[in-house]
């Protein structure tokens, strides 16, 4: 994913003060690491604004872990990281009044600069996250939602002076993004028009002009869905699909779409696959033990 994304640098039109990148869904960090490596060999002395939204607390303390490396090569950047909602998070802003008054706002400046002295601050921020990025179930959806709409923004204390203007502030919301990466951002079993309308439509809002949109979601036909149907014969969530995402963001945008352009790419632009490593001897006969670390992957992989 992070090699898809990459490649859509290229077509990129950013404008100062900064290069700006919304992840919607960060996940554990990897794929947004990949791509600030991206950035960076693009536009290595750009001044980056990046920005992103995950619930997981767990997730979120496994990108700090990622980000002392790429403050390191890359000084001149800006992360955010919040917890709330796909259609407010690029503004770093709850849409309601009490949300917004209640939310939680913490800003570093990290000081110093080797990845020792970035990972060192990044590690004592961990109580604040526990007390912070705590979630709940929701009694409306029954999905799980933070119980304190939060954000986090971190840079290095000798950059201040360069990146003043791209710093998000509170209650001063500006999104404006370059690239967005909506990567799997909604359950494959939410309505079509729900995934229209609470995430794609907003997420494509928060764009500058000439900015990009990827979004990328599991297709299946894949062994993934062969270890599904294993388990649920005849089960196959993957019935929604790119062309039919498009189209219904486009309804959901109503005026605004005509300042999109909508592309669902050729079938040999938009499909790929990656593939899982394993050792020989785990698979390659019958008296194989797999390791649980491969299992877990696999089975995460294909749910």
């Amino acid at each position: 994913m992070a090699e898809r994304t990459a490649r859509e640098l290229d077509r990129l039109q950013p404008a100062p003060p900064a290069v700006r990148f919304f992840d919607a869904g960060m996940g554990d960090g990897t794929v947004l690491a990949r791509v600030m490596r991206s950035m960076h060999q693009r536009y290595p002395r750009f001044p980056f604004y990046i920005a992103g939204k995950e619930i997981s607390l767990e997730d979120v303390r496994l990108t700090l872990d990622k980000m002392p490396d790429r403050f390191l090569e890359h000084p001149e950047t800006v992360l955010a990281i919040t917890n709330i909602s796909y259609a407010e998070a690029p503004w770093l802003s709850p849409a309601k009044p009490d949300a917004r008054a209640g939310m939680v706002w913490k800003t570093v400046a990290l000081k110093g600069d080797t990845t020792a002295e970035f990972e060192r601050q990044i590690l004592e921020l961990q109580p604040f996250l526990a007390e912070t990025w705590r979630t709940k179930v929701s009694a409306k959806t029954g999905s799980m939602i933070p119980e304190t709409p939060a954000a986090l923004i971190l840079y290095r204390e000798d950059c201040g002076f360069m990146l003043d203007e791209i710093i998000p502030r509170q209650n001063s919301p500006r999104a404006d993004f370059d690239l967005i990466l909506a990567s799997q951002p909604f359950r494959l079993r939410a309505k079509t028009e729900f995934k229209a309308s609470r995430v794609l439509a907003p997420l494509a809002k928060a764009l500058r002009p000439g900015g990009r949109l990827l979004g990328i979601h599991s297709a299946g036909n894949d062994p993934g869905l062969e270890i599904i149907q294993k388990v649920w014969p005849n089960e196959d969530p993957f019935t929604t699909s790119r062309r039919t995402l498009i189209e219904t963001t486009r309804t959901a945008l109503g005026d605004l779409a005509e300042q999109f352009r909508f592309d669902p790419l050729p079938n040999s632009e938009a499909l790929f696959r990656y593939e899982m490593h394993t050792l020989p001897d785990e698979i390659d006969s019958d008296s194989a033990s797999i390791g649980t670390s491969t299992l877990l992957a696999a089975w995460n992989a294909a749910t």
